[in-house]
């Protein structure tokens, strides 16, 4: 793999936006959601993943930040980056754009754990995948950290 982010192009769809006119926060975890399995697929652990390894990825944490709105039609490009994974656990970053901006209009970075689904106990990714996994966080990790990467929620102590 080089040095490419993953890309996930959606459109925003009228049942996503609210009462307010924009999309509603919910949504913008269901697109993310949605870049988040083309990402798995470009790392062989999506659906087909789960059907020959019966194993599978789990969420644990997800941060989100709402910078700007987006509305119904518009296009948004999201795209994913690997920031960390060690035997059974990745941490990554969405970056969502609308209409080919340069500023992200929300971010979501995530924290999952490799889960055997007949214990759904988390287990180590088998050696293959690890090797294919790592492939891509070496390439990732010549890319810049994100500036929202590894942020906490609240306000700050003091």
């Amino acid at each position: 793999m080089n040095d490419k982010l993953v890309e996930t192009t959606i459109t925003v769809l009228p049942e996503w936006v609210d009462y307010n006119g924009h999309m509603n926060l919910a949504f913008y975890v269901l697109a993310f959601d949605k870049a988040t399995d083309n990402f798995y697929d470009s790392l062989g652990i999506g659906l087909d993943y789960r059907a020959l390894k019966n194993s599978s990825m789990f969420t644990l944490g997800i941060n989100v930040d709402y910078l700007r709105e987006v509305f119904e039609g518009d296009q948004v490009l999201i795209t994913t980056q690997m920031l960390d994974c060690d035997e059974k656990r990745m941490r990554y970053i969405h970056h969502m754009y609308e209409g080919g901006g340069a500023d992200p209009v929300a971010v979501n970075e995530c924290f999952a754990v490799h889960v055997d689904m007949a214990s759904r106990k988390s287990a180590p990714f088998p050696l293959e995948t690890l090797k294919r996994i790592n492939e891509t966080l070496g390439a990732h990790s010549r890319l810049p950290v994100p500036l929202r990467a590894g942020r906490s929620l609240g306000k700050k102590p003091g």
